[in-house]
């Protein structure tokens, strides 16, 4: 399973577009800044709980994008599928170099 703030940094490159400009900032700057909530409070103008609103829909969008779409899920796949590839590959080379010497 992958850690959550790893996760929703991905989701939230993912469906970016589908977040506000407002919940994507803070999102990025929670998740991938390590601000905490007053830092983010402060710098938007906003109460600590508007800000710890705003991050839990943000999460609950994103989640309930991936759970429809999958867009995480297919990307990972397919990465999966590349890696194994190039290890065949490799691996195929390695047997070619072998005969060749």
């Amino acid at each position: 399973m992958m850690e959550k703030n790893i996760e929703i940094s991905i989701l939230s490159q993912i469906y970016k577009n589908t977040l506000t400009e407002k919940q994507f900032e803070i999102l990025d700057e929670y998740y991938n800044n390590d601000f905490s909530l007053s830092e983010i409070a402060e710098n938007y103008n906003i109460t600590r709980q508007a800000v710890r609103d705003n991050i839990k829909s943000g999460e609950t969008k994103l989640y309930d994008l991936e759970n429809k779409l999958g867009l995480m899920k297919k990307m990972q796949k397919q990465e999966e599928l590349v890696n194994r590839i190039i290890s065949c590959l490799l691996y195929t080379s390695d047997a070619a170099d072998d005969r060749i010497s």
